[in-house]
């Protein structure tokens, strides 16, 4: 009995163990907390104020867990014989371009000119999209216009059919300028984008895209336009989108790309001159 006993002890013994960050369940909460107290701004008091009390229990717990020192738990090792059997004769090597120690993708993008004309070109598509809305529902182009631009009015519920069929100065300059702000910024997107669906950017594009941001716009826009909410037929505001992007990714993808200088050290793409950043040229060294 004493010999069986001292060879388990000894089997114990031998049992390799690592040591690992202890499991916890306040990030969780954290993040339930978090979520209740951004949800509490579209719904009531109370749940803010649970997600206050949730997020700072989270915060507490998530501290003590790792201050003033980490708690950490050991486990066995389970050592294990794994034989894996390849009918390959050679492994397959990934050829990456010599001065690309970490590679990101996307390795080339369109430059800022591309998404910036693709951009303006979809924003036109997508006012004659709505226009023509405008004239065939309401008999006045004026009407998708003055919608969009009403986000300056505290009120805009009272602005009647008839006043937003009328052209009014304010409100065109309003939707002017939300317009080609909006654009330019998705226009520079599908620039970054683009280049991540190789195959298929026009699809992308022109209905990937569009259907997202429809379904964002369709989600918030109850709180943040009513009026334009109330009126707004989504069957042409998806036409107008799809119009947009297939414009600007047509546009786009006509450009030749750019290669990305991810392989060139931070201090050079912040433009802070230094020596030893670049290595001397010839004609450097002539000028010395």
């Amino acid at each position: 009995m004493a010999s069986e006993s001292d060879s388990r002890r000894r089997a114990t013994e031998t049992v390799r163990t690592i040591e690992l960050p202890a499991t916890t369940a306040w990030p969780l909460i954290l993040a339930f907390g978090v979520t209740l107290l951004f949800a509490g701004l579209v719904t009531t008091m109370a749940v803010t104020v649970l997600g206050a009390l949730l997020s700072l229990a989270g915060v507490v717990g998530w501290f003590r867990e790792v201050l003033p020192q980490e708690h950490c738990e050991e486990l066995p090792v389970l050592e294990e014989a794994i034989q894996i059997a390849t009918s390959h004769r050679e492994v397959a090597q990934i050829a990456i371009a010599p001065e690309l120690k970490r590679l990101r993708f996307p390795i080339e993008i369109y430059p800022v000119a591309a998404g910036i004309r693709g951009g303006l070109v979809g924003s036109v598509s997508m006012a004659v999209v709505a226009m023509l809305y405008g004239l065939l529902s309401h008999g006045s182009i004026w009407y998708p216009v003055n919608l969009l631009g009403a986000v300056v009015y505290a009120h805009p519920q009272e602005l009647s059919i008839a006043m937003l069929c009328r052209f009014s100065l304010l409100l065109f300059l309003v939707a002017l300028a939300i317009h080609l702000v909006t654009s330019l910024l998705v226009g520079l997107l599908y620039g970054t984008m683009l280049p991540m669906l190789p195959r298929h950017p026009i699809f992308l594009g022109g209905v990937i895209a569009p259907a997202l941001w429809s379904g964002l716009v369709y989600a918030v826009l109850g709180i943040v336009h009513p009026l334009l909410n109330q009126r707004i037929n989504w069957l042409w505001f998806m036409v107008s989108q799809i119009a947009f992007g297939f414009v600007a990714g047509i546009v786009v993808v006509r450009h030749d790309r750019i290669r990305v200088r991810q392989f060139m050290p931070f201090a050079i793409r912040a433009g802070i001159e230094a020596s030893g950043l670049r290595p001397e040229k010839p004609e450097d060294k002539g000028n010395q």
